[in-house]
């Protein structure tokens, strides 16, 4: 039996999940790959520090190069996460006949295409499952059993954190700031939340998605992104009146020649499957021409899941040199289709503004709305004040319009002083 050598970059909770994976069904796995996958080397500049699992202190080691230009090494696994120097060090490995697999989202995101020529260039393999969605299979579906279809749309749950906050306020009304620091507790949330919170990590994802399944390339920086941050429970009791779940939701269409895409609350139907994906689970729903409607779900994070994700990429580069067969060549990454980035597209949209309890308001804004072609689907007003000086929320679900038609919209109504404040705008899933 052919032993395979791999090293691991990092010894943080990925890492962990992806030696415990190895060794907790080793016998499996080497009955799968007809190979001795070990892991000879890990990096971890602080060996002193008790990482919680019970790995070899032999097979520590301090600096990162003992990795790079270790000839022994087959396999180089990237668990530091972040763009840099994460992306130099498995340039690094592709440049040295090393395979490569990551669960890093960013560097993916940010420096893929560069990374993938790399890899064709020197004739090793780049895999990156853990990126998108933890443990749920999703990369390996769309580019083998799925790549038959055409794909029209992509929604997803893509970060635990923010459903499972989503899904305390919902479920137990609690405030954003109350369940977070909840979250924090329990491990489910990191100390400096943003990355999550305010839609970074679920952009990058969505942005390899787009990639793969439509073959554009999106940096994230680019895609509309708005976080759950300032998401004021009031909206989470509004939608359910209205009948939907709110979800911090990563979209992409592919329409008439471009393809709209964001990250952002939106507002669910109880009817939709993902409107029942809650607590930290994720899910990815894809539309193909052929295949039509397909949900993948499961837990989108934790060392366990993802590292099964990052031995499920071991596991399959080791089979190939196992049997020293040409390597799959095939790019993942796509960026050939002729398709422009029409950013947040046109969807329908719930709004909640704080007006003036005076006749009169509620005609003028259904005039200005009917000024920019904004159709009121549906309305709700709240008599929580009492006389000509108090101010009352007023609720809309308005048809489907273009975001930048709609705050033009809203901006006339605040000029004209027909509103005090516009307090939420979220988009809502058909």
């Amino acid at each position: 039996m052919k032993n395979i050598n791999v090293g691991i970059l990092g010894i943080g909770n990925v890492a962990r999940g992806t030696y415990q994976t190895l060794e907790l069904n080793r016998s499996k796995i080497e009955q799968a790959t007809g190979a001795s996958i070990q892991i000879t080397k890990i990096l971890n500049r602080r060996p002193e520090l008790d990482r919680g699992v019970n790995i070899p202190k032999e097979i520590y080691v301090t600096d990162v190069n003992e990795i790079l230009d270790d000839s022994s090494i087959d396999i180089v696994v990237e668990l530091i996460g972040g763009i840099e120097p994460a992306t130099e060090y498995m340039a690094r490995a592709l440049k040295a006949g090393k395979h490569v697999v990551t669960a890093n989202k960013a560097a993916i995101a940010a420096n893929g295409k560069m990374l993938q020529a790399l890899a064709q260039e020197n004739n090793v393999l780049l895999r990156f499952e853990g990126s998108v969605g933890g443990g749920i299979p999703i990369i390996n579906a769309i580019t083998t059993s799925l790549l038959s279809n055409e794909f029209d749309e992509i929604l997803g749950i893509l970060n635990g954190t923010t459903n499972y906050i989503l899904t305390k306020m919902s479920d137990e009304g609690k405030d954003y700031a109350e369940v977070l620091a909840d979250a924090q507790k329990k491990g489910l949330a990191e100390a400096d939340p943003t990355a999550d919170v305010e839609g970074i990590d679920a952009a990058n994802k969505l942005s390899i998605l787009m990639s793969l399944i439509f073959g554009v390339d999106i940096p994230p920086q680019e895609i509309p992104t708005q976080g759950i941050s300032k998401l004021s429970s009031y909206d989470i009791n509004y939608a359910t009146e209205f009948g939907y779940r709110v979800k911090l939701l990563a979209s992409a269409k592919k329409q008439d020649g471009s393809v709209s895409c964001n990250v952002q609350p939106t507002l669910v139907p109880f009817s939709h499957p993902i409107a029942a994906v809650s607590n930290e689970f994720n899910a990815i729903y894809i539309t193909g021409n052929v295949a039509d409607d397909l949900m993948f779900y499961g837990r989108g994070a934790g060392p366990l899941p993802t590292g099964s994700a990052v031995m499920g990429d071991i596991i399959g580069i080791a089979r190939l040199i196992e049997k020293e067969s040409a390597y799959d060549m095939q790019p993942l990454l796509r960026y050939d289709a002729p398709l422009r980035c029409a950013g947040e597209g046109s969807n329908q949209y719930y709004i909640r503004v704080t007006v003036p309890d005076r006749p009169g308001v509620l005609g003028s804004i259904s005039s200005t709305f009917g000024k920019y072609s904004v159709g009121i689907k549906s309305m709700v007003q709240r008599a929580e004040g009492d006389g000509e000086n108090s101010h009352v929320p007023l609720i809309f679900i308005v048809y489907q319009t273009e975001r930048s038609v709609l705050d033009q919209a809203l901006r006339e109504l605040l000029d004209n002083a027909f509103v005090d404040s516009v307090d939420s705008v979220m988009r809502v899933q058909r």
